[in-house]
């Protein structure tokens, strides 16, 4: 039987694993969920979030994918032989196929803006011509779909390179330059007039602006953020050496994700205040409304296209984790090459993205549920495959598996002392699993 490849480094595999944690969630969404809940006091309780609830899962999904080196459906028959858990693997994949294929199309929407930072199309205009350049890109089937198609072969190229030269590689070479490219932001935020108001609101905690709402907003966030869930930390993980110490990796991911997100909060707000803008302007604050502030900056094409640049960068180590996971299956579980274990995976990531796409012009009469394909699908991932899969991998490593495995891989054997565990046992049985199930309540709207 052929060796298993792994990653090269220990550096390139944490630059993967943070690859994998950092994207669209912590650039886009977490600026906004913090200014729609009161910035300061949201920050405070996503951190305990991330700390009680984010690191355990984190390191459950370590544990699982490390002592078995195998992806998630060949973990769990090793690790629980005779029983059905494995079946849970194939909810996983479904899963990381819907995530890819939406968010595919907002990468898509990056590489339009970034084309048109870069050939001065962001240029001069109104706020009401930015709504309207946004509004007309997902009018338009051709610039739509073409822009997502774009995307997912770059992330193809990279996937066809394999795990050392093509995913250890670029996550090695983008996660430098994005943390570089963030703080040249900050410096810049913060030279600006009137940027203190944008780090009060930031960082004062205003607990009366906090509601429950906004409470299970952040567990939500710091859930999401992480992309835990749905088995990338496995994958990923099967690759690690086995002299790694699981508690620090997990412990480093969890930081440098929460790290980009508040320093994309230090980016965004002071700007945001200086130009008189309102920190509640949501999901549409990217394409709308920072375009506008990026042109009453000085040097405004410069700042616009190292926005962009930005948020590409992020948005591809992601898709790459999420592809992963099936191309990992289909290679050890059906034995595929891993060339055609790739194609497949394209493909079939190619018609939901299509579809997610097209919902927004040519299929905006269909409806699931309700909802636009597009909106289904990031319902979907958000709210049931990713939440179901950190409740499953919490209730697995806390209460089924072999207490005996949990300790051999946070000592490596016993080489290290493993000081995490009891703090790991009790989130991963306790707080994790009541904090997911309130959260999937909340978000499918039982509460």
């Amino acid at each position: 039987m052929a060796k298993r490849v792994g990653f090269a480094t220990r550096l390139g595999a944490i630059a993967a694993a943070v690859g994998s944690a950092v994207g669209l969630g912590n650039i886009w969404r977490f600026p906004f969920e913090a200014g729609q809940n009161g910035g300061g006091a949201f920050i405070i309780v996503y951190i305990f979030c991330i700390i009680v609830m984010g690191i355990p899962v984190i390191l459950s999904e370590f544990i699982i994918g490390r002592s078995t080196h195998s992806n998630m459906k060949a973990a769990l028959k090793r690790l629980s032989p005779g029983k059905k858990y494995y079946l849970f693997t194939y909810i996983c994949i479904l899963g990381s196929f819907v995530v890819i294929g939406f968010y595919s199309v907002v990468c898509g929407w990056i590489i339009e803006y970034l084309y048109q930072a870069a050939i001065g199309g962001l240029n001069g205009h109104t706020p009401q011509e930015y709504n309207d350049m946004f509004s007309s890109l997902v009018a338009d089937p051709w610039r739509c779909v073409g822009w997502t198609i774009l995307f997912l072969l770059l992330n193809f190229l990279v996937m066809s390179r394999g795990i050392e030269k093509g995913i250890e590689r670029v996550a090695s070479t983008m996660m430098p330059m994005l943390f570089v490219i963030l703080v040249i932001f900050c410096i810049n935020s913060l030279l600006l007039p009137g940027a203190s108001k944008g780090l009060e609101f930031l960082f004062y905690p205003d607990f009366s602006e906090l509601t429950m709402r906004g409470v299970l907003d952040a567990f939500g966030q710091a859930f999401l953020s992480l992309s835990i869930g749905i088995s990338c930390l496995v994958t990923y993980s099967s690759y690690f050496k086995d002299d790694a110490c699981l508690s620090k990796d997990a412990t480093i991911v969890a930081v440098l994700d929460t790290l980009v997100a508040i320093l994309s909060g230090v980016m965004i707000f002071p700007a945001v205040f200086s130009f008189g803008v309102e920190p509640t302007a949501g999901p549409r604050l990217i394409f709308e409304v920072l375009p506008g502030i990026f042109q009453q900056m000085t040097g405004g094409y410069f700042w616009a296209l190292l926005f962009f640049l930005l948020v590409f960068f992020a948005s591809l180590t992601s898709t790459i984790s999420l592809s992963e996971i099936p191309i990992t299956f289909m290679i050890e579980e059906h034995k595929l090459s891993r060339p055609r274990a790739i194609l497949w995976t394209s493909l079939l990531t190619l018609v939901l993205a299509v579809l997610a796409a097209l919902s927004f012009n040519v299929l905006d009469d269909v409806k699931v549920f309700g909802k636009s394909i597009f909106d289904a699908m990031d319902y979907a991932a958000s709210n049931v495959f990713m939440l179901l899969g950190g409740l499953f991998t919490a209730v697995y490593v806390g209460w089924i598996l072999d207490r005996k495995v949990v300790h051999e891989q946070l000592t490596n054997g016993g080489r290290l002392k493993g000081r995490m565990e009891p703090f790991l046992i009790f989130c991963l049985r306790y707080v994790a699993p009541v904090s997911i199930f309130f959260i999937f309540l909340y978000l499918t709207g039982l509460i």
